[in-house]
């Protein structure tokens, strides 16, 4: 899947001269958790969010200074806490170096941005740069819920042990060498050594997964990959 399957379009956006509180007021009113600022082309400036707007002044929820950290602290980061904490347009407070992404973009690589910038949404932006949608981790969850299952056809008992096999040779993590499984009536039995838990894990669930698996027991050895 791509960005342009799972992604919110149109998007709610405001102008670089929007108020704070006209954003605060929108945020809550359409219960959404950002806001894209855009130009009169509808390309995109930058991106507000309610980390934004933790730390204001109407609230009283500045940012404190004891007289220690005012001296480790520059003056450069006091003051661009004042602006965050007091600026009436969002033009002064909003986040302007933005990940965006194109609406071909696969959804795993969408959900890598995500992870590797710690950010909660992706903004999709067209050729021209201008916003044609947003992709959110409640998003990502829609297509997880919405997938549908793959049509299963069970395989013999033999065809479920190649299966398996085959798959885990694939694996950079799976040591092959020290695994073996048995398959009797869709029920497999891993027998062998293991060096994690993690790979332990991961090989259970690459055996539940082939169709016509019925059950699968572990009976894999938590042992260093040298021993065999």
């Amino acid at each position: 899947m791509q960005a342009r399957d799972v992604m919110v379009s149109p998007v709610i956006t405001v102008d670089a001269n929007a108020t704070v509180r006209e954003v605060a007021q929108l945020l809550l009113a359409r219960r959404i958790s950002a806001v894209p600022v855009v130009d009169a082309d509808n390309k995109i400036l930058g991106i507000v969010t309610e980390g934004d707007l933790i730390h204001r002044a109407e609230a009283g929820t500045e940012r404190p200074y004891s007289w220690w950290l005012r001296l480790l602290t520059g003056d450069a980061q006091l003051a661009t806490d004042y602006v965050k904490s007091h600026a009436v347009k969002v033009d002064d407070i909003m986040t302007r170096d933005v990940v965006t992404a194109a609406p071909e973009t696969p959804l795993h690589e969408i959900a890598m941005r995500l992870e590797d910038n710690q950010i909660k949404r992706v903004p999709i932006v067209n050729q021209l740069g201008q916003l044609v949608g947003i992709v959110s981790r409640a998003n990502l969850l829609q297509a997880i819920a919405s997938a549908r299952p793959k049509l299963e056809v069970s395989l013999s008992d033999a065809s479920i042990r190649k299966s398996l096999l085959e798959e885990l040779k694939k694996q950079s993590w799976a040591h092959t060498f020290n695994l073996n499984a048995t398959v009797r009536n869709g029920v497999v039995d891993l027998w062998g050594f293991a060096p994690s838990v993690a790979e332990r894990t991961a090989i259970r669930v690459a055996a539940e997964a082939i169709p016509g698996v019925v059950t699968v027991n572990d009976h894999l050895l938590e042992t260093p990959t040298f021993v065999y």
